[in-house]
């Protein structure tokens, strides 16, 4: 078997008297698409915030492909191929939609100054290489043909999918998607459930904090369950459907919503 990408072990944290995450744990395979749900208030963006770097654990332990990560910053956790989204969407307004995609690159691109000045032979390459597949990002997020437009210019839901194609330009190892269905109308959804496919499809591991049970439900192969910081529940979506746990307290115990 191969060992974990994503390990989370005895994850605490308190906000003065509120212990938001109470020793939480779970793994993330390689290639999996994997969802972590609960009500509001579960705790399930603090859990980013603590694996991404933007908060730092009370107690426990975030490992990425082995290595320890739980004191990194964001910037040196990103580089290290973990990059993640947030609920809100902030592009760079003014900027083009290509332009915010290219921007996803400059923690893989190298140069300075002096190449910046010179532009040398590799220097070309690289920026001709990062073009190419900024338009391939582009066309799977299906905003080709608004690359030239201000990315003020767009809807709402391709705010959400320029952010999207935004971290995919890092080539993440693993992506974690803080509610990315969470102002979509149905064709968004439906359009975000085929996107998160193809994602992992390339071999991109996805973990996914999403209130879209429907949405779920379709594309996760593994789920966590958080309720008030602790975890009641994980398996796959038929077993954790299907928990009493689960039920009482995110699903319901309504019939067709459990379905």
């Amino acid at each position: 078997m191969n060992a974990p990408l994503l390990a989370v072990t005895g994850l605490h944290k308190r906000f003065g008297g509120l212990h938001a995450v109470d020793d939480v744990g779970f793994t993330v395979d390689p290639g999996r698409l994997q969802a972590l749900i609960g009500p509001n208030g579960a705790g399930k963006t603090t859990v980013f915030n603590l694996i991404s770097g933007f908060l730092r654990p009370d107690a426990g332990r975030v490992t990425l492909a082995g290595q320890d990560i739980t004191d990194r910053r964001p910037d040196r956790v990103a580089r290290l191929g973990l990059v993640r989204t947030f609920q809100i969407v902030r592009p760079f307004a003014q900027m083009t939609v290509l332009e915010n995609i290219l921007v996803g690159f400059h923690a893989r691109t190298r140069g300075g100054l002096a190449a910046a000045l010179l532009r040398p032979p590799a220097v070309r390459r690289q920026d001709a290489a990062v073009r190419d597949e900024a338009e391939e990002i582009l066309r799977t997020i299906r905003l080709t043909d608004r690359a030239a437009e201000p990315a003020a210019n767009l809807t709402f839901g391709q705010q959400r999918f320029l952010e999207i194609g935004r971290a995919l330009a890092a080539r993440p190892r693993l992506l974690m998607a803080d509610e990315p269905a969470a102002g979509l109308n149905p064709q968004e959804t439906a359009f975000l459930g085929e996107l998160l496919q193809a994602i992992r499809a390339r071999g991109i591991t996805i973990l996914l904090v999403e209130h879209d049970m429907t949405l779920v439900m379709r594309v996760a192969e593994h789920i966590v369950v958080l309720d008030f910081g602790k975890k009641i529940a994980e398996g796959p979506p038929a077993v954790v459907r299907g928990d009493p746990a689960v039920l009482a307290a995110y699903l319901g115990t309504d019939e067709e919503t459990a379905a």
